[in-house]
């Protein structure tokens, strides 16, 4: 958010994940010393040394120097003034904020032939590539220490556990918020909204109420394995930085998981309009983001996947607030007794290192990714 860039990047993913284990933080001077060290106590190696990893999680990360001028009982009561308010002189300035429009050469919009200079914007203009920034792809990678040249004696796929159906009734009360119905004696199917490496999303109408939703519709034969990300759903969905679950069905294909639609787009694609945030606007973000993670820490669970793309709108106000988490396809709920997970899920430019490591890795995974958001957010 403060750069506009991810922190580590290289040409293919073996270089990207190569500089995640090995380089050194390269740092844009022209953010503040607060910003550059809050970056910097996030991106440690170690996951004991980060910030917010400790006994007091992200309430460490709210003292931060970085955060000096956050009222946070200010920000709760949403009592604070927003970060950025557009000049509105004109009449056709209000008119410009309510088309959809397409980015042109010298910071111009193109509007059904006619151009419009943008005289009032926080961001610059994107670069011709701007949309490939962040669109990487996630993935379970059992094999990934053969990438690094690391030798490895792992089979060569991760356990799989059996689907939905598979699993007896009687000793998994998740099978009984499964609806036995055709998922489309209830819903319209309608256009895709998003893909994902294992699903893809479409928006959805509820036939009697005639209420719009969103539905992940889960390839079986890509990923069996939905029962963690439906329980933790059903469990901690109430939350109101998390995406809410209302309906499971099943077919022999394919599991779909009935939400909120979030008519606000992705933080990601914030970014890409205004390529980076101002570190006020960043900070708001970035607090609703750790708050959340912190909750889901508390309660046990690892999300594994942080990255803009996951983070979503409810509105298109697009107010901090307004944020939720979403897509836990690879979310774990701590169960052993060391806390330890072994399974490397991650996306590539978001991955902390210990994960690339496979001894083991925790919580502390998140951090590093918040991290990675942070940093994007700020550099642009």
């Amino acid at each position: 958010m403060l750069t506009g860039s991810l922190p580590f990047q290289g040409s293919n993913r073996h270089e990207t994940m190569t500089q995640i284990m090995k380089a050194k933080l390269g740092m844009p001077q022209f953010l503040s010393p607060e910003a550059q060290s809050l970056l910097r106590v996030l991106f440690k190696r170690n996951p004991a040394n980060r910030l917010g990893s400790g006994p007091e999680g992200v309430r460490e990360i709210q003292r931060h120097e970085f955060f000096a001028s956050i009222d946070w009982g200010a920000l709760y009561r949403k009592e604070m003034q927003p970060p950025f308010k557009p000049a509105v002189t004109r009449q056709e300035d209000t008119f410009l904020l309510r088309l959809r429009v397409h980015i042109t050469h010298a910071t111009r919009y193109e509007l059904c032939g006619w151009y419009m200079e943008v005289r009032d914007s926080p961001g610059v203009p994107a670069s011709a590539n701007a949309h490939e920034l962040f669109r990487g792809f996630s993935f379970v990678a059992p094999n990934i220490n053969e990438e690094l040249g690391m030798a490895t004696n792992n089979n060569n796929g991760a356990p799989r556990v059996p689907p939905l159906s598979g699993q007896p009734a009687p000793t998994n009360p998740i099978n009984k918020k499964i609806k036995p119905n055709n998922i489309s004696d209830e819903y319209e199917l309608l256009e895709v909204i998003g893909r994902g490496s294992f699903s893809v999303c479409r928006r959805c109408l509820h036939r009697a109420s005639r209420t719009e939703y969103a539905v992940k519709i889960i390839d079986k034969k890509s990923k069996s394995d939905c029962l963690e990300e439906i329980e933790i759903l059903l469990r901690y969905g109430t939350h109101p930085n998390i995406i809410t679950l209302r309906d499971v069905y099943e077919d022999d294909r394919s599991v779909y998981l009935v939400t909120e639609l979030l008519r606000g787009g992705e933080l990601l694609d914030k970014l890409l309009r205004q390529r980076y945030l101002s570190e006020r606007e960043a900070a708001a973000v970035f607090h609703v983001v750790a708050s959340t993670v912190q909750y889901l820490h508390k309660s046990g669970v690892v999300h594994r996947d942080l990255k803009p793309s996951n983070l979503l709108y409810a509105s298109q106000s697009c107010k901090p607030e307004t944020l939720r988490i979403v897509d836990f396809g690879f979310s774990k709920q701590l169960r052993t007794a060391n806390g330890l997970l072994m399974t490397p899920c991650y996306t590539a430019s978001f991955v902390a290192p210990e994960v690339l490591k496979r001894q083991g890795y925790d919580a502390s995974c998140d951090v590093w990714a918040l991290g990675v958001i942070l940093y994007t957010m700020l550099s642009g």
